[in-house]
């Protein structure tokens, strides 16, 4: 108990960091999903191949290579650079590695919701000479995101999770400081494990909670 109260400082830096890397990597899955989820919908059978493509090609790639990928593919050999900074570097790369295989999921969260509006809303839509994208912006996705908001939030908490691999390309998140922290106190290693499942805890059930509440709060009623 005495580490943990002596290493503070750093557990709560590394717990920041996960929350900071959840919040950007959940902000640009959320658009990049739209977007796929808007491709797969499409008219347009090339954008619907496309669409389909990414989603079953990354869904089914384990992250830790999508986020090696990531680091070693964008940032050694393609040579992507955010920031002079190597650390802040890393983070980026790891945020762009975790928004893509998570947007896979969000796009597939975000089709079946709307696969839920009525048929009968989008051919009125059509009949008053509204377009495609006007009729996704307007009609469909205002609809399918309210009626997808649970699945959303148990994809918000995978992804918190997920964080945890980032430390593969050396991002000092949650896991890897722990890991550290094991190597530092080796004669407090429980105690340290569960401090930090209690603070992924305190940071998946209240966003559970907070995602069923507005589940109900923002039901479609049909």
């Amino acid at each position: 108990m005495q580490a943990l109260i002596d290493e503070f400082p750093v557990i709560r830096d590394a717990f920041w960091l996960t929350i900071r890397l959840t919040l950007a990597s959940g902000f640009m899955a959320l658009v990049l999903g739209t977007i796929l989820a808007a491709m797969r919908v499409s008219p347009l059978p090339v954008l619907r191949t496309i669409g389909t493509a990414y989603v079953n090609i990354v869904r089914n790639t384990p992250l830790t290579l999508v986020i090696v990928f990531c680091g070693l593919g964008l940032g050694l050999v393609l040579d992507v650079s955010f920031s002079t900074s190597l650390s802040t570097n890393y983070l980026w790369l790891s945020i762009i590695g975790l928004s893509a295989y998570t947007a896979a999921f969000v796009c597939e969260a975000i089709r079946a919701g709307i696969n839920t509006v009525p048929v009968g809303q989008a051919e009125a839509a059509r009949a008053i000479g509204l377009t495609f994208m006007q009729n996704l912006r307007l009609i469909v996705l205002p609809q399918a995101l309210r009626s997808v908001v649970a699945p959303l939030g148990s994809i918000l908490i995978a992804l918190i999770k997920n964080t945890t691999v980032a430390a593969a390309i050396g991002v000092g998140e949650a896991s890897l400081t722990m890991k550290t922290l094991f190597e530092a106190h080796g004669d407090a290693v429980v105690p340290i494990f569960f401090g930090f499942a209690v603070a992924f805890l305190v940071l998946t059930l209240p966003t559970g909670l907070l995602f069923t509440w507005l589940s109900k709060r923002l039901a479609v009623i049909r």
